[in-house]
């Protein structure tokens, strides 16, 4: 039994996470599978991503790793990357595509005709490089990370969701945008923590550490 496994389903960078994780826990068991039941058994999940998501839930499901990750996401300490956050919502402008339904809300592109910065030039989409992320909430996964810290970004679609109580930062691209989530034993970023320096170190070492109150 694993101590930490992170979900293979073909479309994450693995590589980088889970040598981020190695450097952050050098004394954690820790596996890259696309095995439903080693991910069962693992203690704490770590589920990430990049690309489209219809191809992201295609290929999760032609492995067999739905129920698996819903399960972990419900049951263990859980942590969601750029994909790994979207799929665990409802529904997707990509592709006009199902989601996890994990939590509550829609994962939106972000819409051409609003994308200009406050100096009034265009700003591009994909939104790609390092951005301030304003924590919302004193979640113990923020620990020594301080508010408005510098994340990296790569993504044109962000979660839109009106129950606030899950939101734990945001981010501005034109406009604020929820780019991390919590609830209970789930924490979700819309941004690369295994790209993101000391401060993403330090945001995957909390991980390791979290103990999460599992409410009703």
């Amino acid at each position: 039994m694993a101590d930490i496994a992170i979900i293979d389903y073909g479309m994450g960078n693995l590589h980088s996470v889970s040598k981020a994780f190695e450097y952050v826990a050098p004394t954690a068991s820790i596996i890259v599978t696309s095995d439903p039941d080693e991910v069962r058994k693992a203690t704490r999940v770590v589920f990430p991503g990049q690309g489209a998501m219809p191809n992201c839930m295609k290929e999760m499901d032609a492995r067999g790793l739905r129920d698996a990750v819903v399960d972990s996401a419900l049951n263990k300490p859980f942590l969601g990357i750029c994909i790994g956050l979207q799929m665990l919502f409802e529904k997707s402008e990509e592709g006009d595509v199902k989601g996890l339904g994990v939590l509550p809300g829609q994962v939106r592109r972000f819409p051409n005709s609003s994308m200009i910065d406050a100096g009034g030039q265009k700003l591009k989409v994909p939104h790609m490089g390092w951005n301030q992320v304003c924590q919302s909430n004193n979640h113990p996964m923020w620990k020594g990370i301080a508010n408005d810290e510098r994340f990296y970004f790569v993504h044109s679609y962000f979660v839109d969701t009106a129950d606030q109580t899950t939101v734990s930062a945001q981010s501005t691209y034109s406009f604020p945008f929820v780019c991390a989530v919590a609830r209970n034993n789930i924490f979700a970023v819309q941004f690369h923590p295994e790209k993101s320096d000391a401060a993403g170190l330090t945001l995957l070492k909390n991980f390791v550490q979290w103990q999460p109150i599992f409410n009703c």
